[in-house]
């Protein structure tokens, strides 16, 4: 998944960077409000499996306070070395799915659109 969102952010922004006056914005705006879609709901998806794999972490943590045992300290560890990789992909999703929201603004200003953050509507 990581490399598919990194892929089609980079397809993204080499249309924006072109200076081809052929290419049909509405229909590129069309297809990348999908793509965000797919990956908000991935990222939405790990959001959940993230905060769970969190939350039995934190639980065996707690356990093992009253009743350790190498075995629950082994679990402990392995919880751990599955959680970073699980925090790190949905940083990625989560970044990911902002940046394609600007680019999605600088397709409508290509487009000739007013965008919502141009209207000042919206401030960083």
């Amino acid at each position: 998944m990581a490399d598919r969102i990194k892929q089609y952010m980079a397809y993204v922004d080499k249309l924006l960077e072109s200076e081809d006056e052929n290419i049909d914005w509405d229909e590129e705006m069309k297809k990348h409000l999908v793509q965000i879609a797919f990956f908000a709901h991935e990222r939405f998806i790990h959001l959940i499996v993230t905060v769970l794999f969190a939350l039995m972490s934190i639980l065996v943590f707690l356990y093992a306070f009253s009743n350790f045992t190498p075995a629950i300290g082994l679990l402990i560890i392995m919880l751990l070395v599955l959680l970073i990789p699980y925090i790190k992909h949905y940083f990625l999703l989560e970044n990911s799915v902002q940046d394609m929201y600007e680019q999605y603004d600088k397709m409508q200003a290509k487009a000739g659109h007013t965008s919502f953050v141009r209207q000042g509507k919206y401030k960083r």
